[in-house]
């Protein structure tokens, strides 16, 4: 009998290191068309030119600067509101697809014709002035509704990402594949940049409003396409429990989720940052939306090896130091470009002068793409592993819930931003009238303060967080070690098996090395 005992707790710590050993495989669950799909809908999530949003209301559409803190405010309250009703919504969703697949097919296509519809806006209302009521209206409207349904479908792609392998290794070999393939993603973006440089200094003679609507409508189309193709061949791989989380259930998952709640309070402290953007320290100082291309010539050819570096690094160090790392090294070296263009002061300082400051910001930007691998493989990661996480405290899944939290605490803080943001464009004095390059020495050189300085110094409260997460090394093996012992009891019990055929399941998990090739 003892014998029997002492045989039967080896056989369960050979498992138990079986299951370890596995965490650190390179297994295959998604076939290679997924995989596609995958890059390709990355690439979705990029192809636009929401980036000149700003622009587009500061040159043509010119809803007033004293309005857009209203839409601001108000529609950060929506959000705040519907994110945690939407977020339940989500959660408790059980059918034949999946979870969240549901959702990202129904939306891609609506989504797409909102965003058209907004570009579309100085059509609607010519000549229109600043503070037209009707224009304003359906500005606001527009923006609840594109909010709400961009919700349904940013809530349903983290919750798809994180569950279409069961693998981590696998996870972050496609956010890495994903973020190294996706070509293509920033042509409209780009497009934009040379069109705006070209009707400003009137190369070309096409309205400005013409530009936005041929480019904004063209790139949110062929976004919702490739939007829908991930949505119609991807698949959920981790399986949701039978039960469905309520709403105290999903917020006690949260609460029990160290690591989550690290991640959202870093968010919610860093969301303090705040900047005008160096778009517009480009167009209304430097005088050229091109420039930003230029500067970042030379950080290209680092950006690409920067994601082979990844899976060296994860060995090398705690996950902790790779987020400090990718989360602050741009605002702090940006700093460094801010100190070097306040030389000579205000009135005649470097910030004005093109080419010493397209030297100092290639540095910047060079330094920075050595760890642009880092910043956003790991984030993503974290998440997916906080999703882990909760399976492994709680028995359930809560992706909708957990996103919502994790973005909520920032939306509060990003609708207090942007409303700051367009009271400090006032305060310095900035004219929407005043034409290109026509604003005041004193306004053009606090928008390359608050392009460069400003987002360092309000962003370091987010770091101190980040110094107490702790999932990474023998912690996290256990976890997924766990994880994948109950899932293969899950999937036994869910067809009906036995104690055998688990031991035959587990045994064939361990061993299928050549099914995952084909794969």
């Amino acid at each position: 009998m003892a014998d029997t005992v002492v045989t039967a707790e080896a056989a369960a710590t050979t498992c138990a290191e079986e299951y370890r050993n596995y965490v650190h495989e390179d297994r295959r669950y998604v076939p290679r068309k997924e995989v596609v799909a995958y890059i390709i809908y990355d690439v979705a999530q990029s192809f636009n030119i929401n980036k000149y949003t700003e622009r587009f209301n500061l040159d043509v559409l010119h809803v007033s600067l004293f309005l857009i803190p209203i839409v601001d405010f108000w529609g950060g309250i929506w959000d705040a509101v519907n994110d945690t009703i939407i977020g339940a919504l989500v959660d408790r969703t059980r059918t034949r697809w999946g979870k969240f697949k549901p959702y990202l097919l129904t939306l891609a296509i609506p989504i797409a014709l909102g965003t058209c519809m907004f570009w579309f806006l100085p059509i609607l209302f010519p000549n229109a002035p600043e503070d037209s009521v009707p224009k304003f209206i359906a500005y606001f409207a527009l923006a609840l509704i594109r909010e709400t349904a961009g919700t349904f479908q940013d809530i349903s792609r983290t919750g798809m990402l994180s569950t279409i392998s069961p693998h981590p290794i696998e996870r972050t070999r496609l956010i890495t594949m994903a973020q190294l393939l996706s070509f293509g993603d920033q042509l409209p973006e780009l497009t934009m940049t040379l069109m705006i440089d070209m009707v400003n200094k009137n190369v070309i003679n096409i309205p400005m409003r013409s530009v936005y609507l041929i480019i904004g409508c063209g790139s949110a189309i062929v976004a919702g396409l490739m939007s829908l193709y991930f949505a119609a061949v991807a698949k959920e791989r981790v399986i949701q429990s039978v039960e469905k989380p309520n709403i105290k259930q999903s917020i006690m998952s949260i609460a029990r989720n160290k690591p989550i709640l690290l991640i959202t309070l870093s968010e919610f402290l860093s969301a303090f940052s705040l900047s005008t953007g160096m778009t517009n320290y480009y167009v209304d100082v430097l005088g050229s939306a091109s420039l930003y291309m230029v500067v970042g010539i030379p950080g290209g050819f680092v950006s690409t090896p920067s994601y082979a570096w990844v899976p060296w690094f994860r060995r090398k160090f705690a996950t902790r130091t790779l987020w400090i790392l990718g989360s602050i090294t741009g605002d702090a070296l940006m700093f460094l470009v801010f100190l070097f263009g306040s030389i000579g002061g205000r009135v005649n300082g470097l910030y004005k002068r093109v080419g010493p400051m397209i030297g100092a910001i290639m540095i910047q930007e060079t330094l920075f793409m050595s760890v642009f691998g880092i910043r956003k493989v790991i984030p993503q990661e974290m998440f997916n592993e906080a999703m882990d996480y909760c399976e492994w405290k709680n028995g359930y899944r809560t992706e909708a819930m957990t996103g919502v939290a994790k973005g909520l605490a920032r939306k509060f803080v990003d609708t207090f931003g942007k409303t700051i943001r367009s009271l400090l464009m006032i305060k310095i004095g900035y004219q929407q009238s005043a034409g290109h390059l026509n604003q005041s020495d004193d306004t053009k050189y606090y928008l390359f303060a608050m392009a460069t300085a400003l987002p360092f110094v309000t962003s370091l409260l987010g770091v101190i967080p980040k110094l107490f997460y702790d999932l990474s090394g023998a912690k996290r093996d256990t976890m997924y070690a766990e994880l994948l012992q109950r899932r293969a009891e899950a999937s036994v019990q869910a067809s009906g098996g036995d104690a055998e055929s688990m031991k035959l399941l587990a045994a064939q998990q361990m061993s299928v090395a050549e099914q995952d090739k084909k794969l």
